[in-house]
């Protein structure tokens, strides 16, 4: 699922600027981690785990939630989304971690629902024919434009 291009000069940037850098992406993806595990009683939260991750092209997803993990794992491409958007995606993989299944259900929307009430996030309107369709990208996240740039270190800004 990850994929550092076939470029040997781009690759090799790409896996020194993650080297340097990881730790505190995924530091900054588990304090929203924990603000999603704060939605819920302790009683109900799952044993999950966030890490930042270039995930390959070909896929076309901007993360993934690996329910065969202990602890759950939540693979998150945080250079397609913008910085300021990297919750609105942690929360998406959230909720299916919660619920223990993938697809886009009413478990799953109850789920998420809850989240973004408890993240001050609006939860997703119900009047859409196709609920599962909707629900596949909510809450709604703005995408970067080239998702290399920010694993080759480009624009992070105030990011790390």
């Amino acid at each position: 699922m990850v994929d550092l291009m076939h470029d040997l000069e781009n690759r090799s940037r790409v896996c020194i600027w993650i080297g340097d850098h990881v730790e505190a992406i995924n530091a900054r993806l588990a304090e929203l981690l924990q603000a999603c595990h704060q939605c819920f009683h302790a009683y109900d939260q799952r044993s999950i785990q966030v890490i930042a991750v270039p995930l390959a092209q070909a896929f076309e997803i901007d993360g993934f939630c690996n329910l065969k993990t202990d602890p759950i794992t939540l693979l998150l491409d945080v250079g397609r989304v913008v910085p300021e958007d990297w919750l609105a995606l942690l929360m998406h993989e959230y909720a299916h971690a919660h619920v223990g299944s993938p697809g886009h259900h009413q478990a799953f929307a109850e789920a998420l629902s809850h989240l973004c009430l408890g993240l001050e996030i609006a939860p997703p309107i119900w009047e859409n024919d196709d609920m599962e369709a909707y629900l596949r990208f909510y809450p709604h996240y703005r995408p970067t434009l080239d998702h290399l740039a920010f694993w080759r270190g480009e624009g992070t800004g105030n990011v790390i």
